[in-house]
């Protein structure tokens, strides 16, 4: 967790899917930096008041971003709370499936969690930012917009649909004061995925594709967004910051130098 230095005095948050490893680490350090926060969940999701204490404390909003007014009924109530002056676009849905099998329903899903929720909140919040001369979005993107795999085709796709949508609407808005910025996990070793890093064969043919040799954690992802969102970096927009151990620059050395390349 980042040092309370109070430099996000007097803002407050919206974190979307702020139950999740990544999104609670991030909502920790936005805290500690002095914001006040609104965190949403999903229906379903289940956190615990021992390992998730923020959900004890701050407004906690649940909303299903399947639904077609799922964002729209989230900005709406975090906006009865006050002014949202942060956005971070965190939640997503990610389903594996061969791209033969892919159906109308199933891409359907996957654009509205992950693509049509952050469009709409934008398109809710980001108005009264550019009023106040300052706002903040950051949206959670993927290593799989730059290196896709076949499973994950449309889930991927829409981690690219992101980012090419917050850039154009970032031209936009920052002549008001308004960054719009992306910043993009590899492989993290979040609870979720406890059950596979678990398991030596899949923890190593993921290391092997990173160059730092590891697989990244929450808290990797927590300096590029806290950063992104102070004054700091007020002059930074349209960009897409990689969390992945150097993992899109090209696989780890070692595999090819036996062969002399």
């Amino acid at each position: 967790m980042v040092d309370s230095s109070g430099s996000l005095s007097g803002k407050r948050a919206l974190v979307t899917g702020a139950n999740s490893d990544i999104g609670y680490a991030i909502a920790q350090s936005l805290a500690a930096q002095g914001a006040d926060l609104v965190l949403h969940r999903r229906v379903d999701a289940k956190t615990s008041g021992d390992d998730r204490p923020l959900f004890e404390i701050c407004p906690v909003i649940l909303a299903d971003f399947l639904e077609s007014d799922g964002a729209t009924k989230l900005a709406e109530a975090a906006l009865e709370i006050g002014q949202i002056d942060i956005l971070i676009a965190n939640a997503a849905m990610e389903k594996r499936q061969s791209w033969q099998d892919v159906d109308p329903a199933f891409i359907n899903a996957h654009v509205s969690a992950n693509f049509t929720s952050m469009l709409m909140l934008i398109r809710a919040l980001v108005p009264s930012m550019e009023q106040s001369k300052w706002g903040r979005v950051v949206a959670i993107g993927s290593v799989m917009a730059t290196r896709p795999r076949a499973e994950t085709a449309v889930y991927a796709a829409l981690k690219s649909a992101q980012l090419t949508a917050l850039r154009a609407i970032a031209r936009e808005v920052a002549p008001n004061g308004v960054t719009m910025n992306v910043v993009s996990p590899g492989a993290i070793e979040t609870g979720h995925m406890a059950e596979m890093y678990a398991k030596p064969d899949f923890r190593s043919a993921v290391t092997a594709k990173i160059p730092m040799a590891r697989p990244g954690t929450p808290q990797d992802c927590v300096a590029p967004v806290t950063m992104l969102c102070g004054d700091g970096a007020s002059y930074i927009t349209g960009v897409d910051i990689p969390v992945n151990g150097g993992w899109d620059i090209g696989d780890a050395p070692g595999n090819l130098m036996e062969f002399g390349q």
